[in-house]
């Protein structure tokens, strides 16, 4: 009979486990987080290199959760399109299969060996490098002491008739999918609920391999509803990706869970092929993955068409005439998302702040040299998005600083600061230009055609600047800097020049002294915001190379 103290051991075991796998995944964040960023940001419109980045970065993560929600923000930022995007998830899949592989080894009378080994470099080197790896090394032993944990109560366990009676119930497919799917909902991790089915084959437990087969399913499915959630407030190219990620695992659970239902040889050769229980549960996990990859690998291309026509843009999306007050990227809780993954987050977030910034430039310039009131009145209403994007931002990036980052993730944050500051105060600068618009409407000024066309020069070529940093900065090419440095330099010169021409028409009284005020005015605004489009495209050096 299992007791009390049995039932502590197993949650107990299952807790380790979760953690085990967060210290491995805190651990290869600190120790390869950029190094993985850039495989990502390099998965090109070659569909089975995007799989291939998928599957690497989901093993070093050990959560293909969290590598789909990176996928989703490089899409927003276009940093990836959305067939890209489907060929990472479609290797999620796959990647996330090397726990149970892991697990199924048997490799856990080695975990005092891997803890030791792990504690002893995380502790006792200063190198952080050591440190780091020590941390994964630490993480792996957890994992495999966690299995034999749980191994002794288990194996009482299965000596329960009571306890084998109720297995009996979960023959029913449909019901074992239902588990599958509600446990991997509520932990959050199909690579610990595998692990923890895989533990329990090892364990003697008598599950039947088809019951088994229907929980894989069901995790499967599982798993991708965390995308789902996380999608909920962001955009459409959010939505569409975690549509594909929910509709991929149903359509491989419908297609694969009807085949071994009406054809049980598929699940005979599973049993013929490996002994062991534990093993047949992890090869048909992993098969089964690359047998849905395989199946819908050739139909990317239109399944990211059938993803827009089901999740269309809306009109005032289309025509780009509303930024809505939210975060999109950050808007969920930043702790149960890999630190690396946040700071990538974080950089969307503030590059989208950025554009819209730029976006209000653009348009508080409009509203002046077409002195129209409706366009001066949307851009101080985009004014307070921005100021709304800034306090929200600055204080998701005091979160963010509290975690464990790696130097050089706690070094872009630092800069993220600033160059949060700089976007802020572009649109500060094109609210102060969209009330001049109000100002010459309501008095009824009169500003010079010499003047316009000086001030319309000028702000092109802000406008220009402006945008140019923005995408320096997020793709991160030091090879702009020097054209973005000589385009400041010229507006610098053009400030002056203009100031001077300005008083020149005020003593010949070709220019009416209220309207002169403007002027120089927005040759300030406009030379200001050229200097804070620097300040953002050289926050990607560091700080001894500005």
């Amino acid at each position: 009979m299992i007791s009390f103290h049995d039932i502590l051991q197993i949650a107990g075991g299952m807790a380790l486990l979760l953690f085990s796998m967060k210290i491995m995944s805190t651990g290869l964040e600190l120790a390869a987080g950029d190094r993985l960023q850039v495989i990502l940001k390099r998965a090109t419109s070659n569909r089975f290199l995007a799989v291939l980045v998928g599957i690497i970065a989901t093993i070093a993560l050990t959560s293909s959760t969290a590598v789909t929600i990176i996928t989703v923000g490089f899409v927003n930022s276009g940093l990836m399109n959305l067939v890209q995007s489907i060929g990472v998830i479609m290797g999620a899949n796959v990647g996330t299969t090397f726990s149970s592989q892991l697990i199924a080894f048997r490799i856990d009378a080695y975990a005092p060996l891997f803890i030791f080994a792990g504690a002893v470099m995380y502790l006792f080197f200063k190198r952080k490098s050591v440190k780091n790896i020590g941390y994964v090394v630490l993480g792996f032993g957890i994992l495999f002491f966690s299995i034999s944990v749980m191994g002794a109560p288990l194996k009482e366990l299965s000596r329960n008739p009571e306890f084998n009676a109720m297995l009996v119930q979960f023959d029913n497919p449909l019901l074992a999918l239902l588990v599958g799917f509600v446990f991997t909902a509520i932990i959050q991790s199909s690579s610990a609920a595998m692990g923890l089915l895989v533990t329990l084959h090892l364990s003697g437990v008598p599950l039947s391999f088809e019951t088994s087969a229907f929980i894989v399913l069901g995790s499967n499915i599982g798993t991708s509803l965390t995308t789902v959630i996380a999608s909920l407030p962001a955009n459409r190219d959010s939505k569409r990706a975690a549509l594909f990620h929910i509709s991929y695992d149903i359509i491989g659970c419908a297609v694969f869970g009807t085949l071994i239902f009406f054809v049980p040889a598929i699940l005979g050769w599973f049993e013929t092929t490996w002994t062991e229980k534990a093993r047949q549960v992890a090869m048909f996990h992993t098969l089964y993955n690359v047998a849905v990859m395989l199946l819908l690998l050739p139909f990317i291309k239109w399944i990211a068409v059938l993803m827009q026509k089901i999740v269309p843009l809306k009109e005032d999306e289309k025509n780009g005439k509303i930024h809505e007050r939210k975060l999109l990227y950050l808007d969920t809780d930043i702790r149960q998302t890999p630190a690396f993954a946040v700071v990538s987050t974080a950089r969307l977030e503030v590059c989208r702040m950025g554009k819209i910034a730029n976006e209000n430039l653009a348009l508080a310039l409009d509203s002046f040299f077409e002195n129209s009131e409706d366009k001066a009145n949307r851009a101080l209403d985009n004014e307070k998005v921005i100021n709304f994007l800034y306090h929200q931002i600055s204080a998701k990036l005091v979160e963010i600083n509290n975690m464990a980052l790696s130097s050089n993730d706690a070094e872009k944050v630092g800069k993220m600061f600033k160059t949060l500051s700089d976007i802020e105060r572009i649109g500060d600068h094109a609210e102060n230009i969209a009330e001049y618009t109000l100002l010459v409407k309501d008095g009824n000024l009169k500003i010079s055609d010499t003047a316009m066309e000086e001030l319309r020069l000028l702000g092109n070529l802000t406008t220009e600047q402006a945008i140019r940093a923005i995408n320096v900065y997020e793709v991160e090419n030091i090879n702009e800097l020097p054209a973005i440095k000589s385009f400041e330099k010229e507006i610098d010169r053009l400030s002056v020049e203009f100031s001077g021409n300005h008083i020149e028409r005020l003593k010949e009284k070709i220019c009416d002294p209220k309207s002169g005020v403007i002027f120089i005015d927005m040759i300030t605004d406009l030379e200001r915001s050229a200097d804070h489009a620097k300040g953002i495209a050289f926050s990607i050096l560091p700080e001894s190379k500005r």
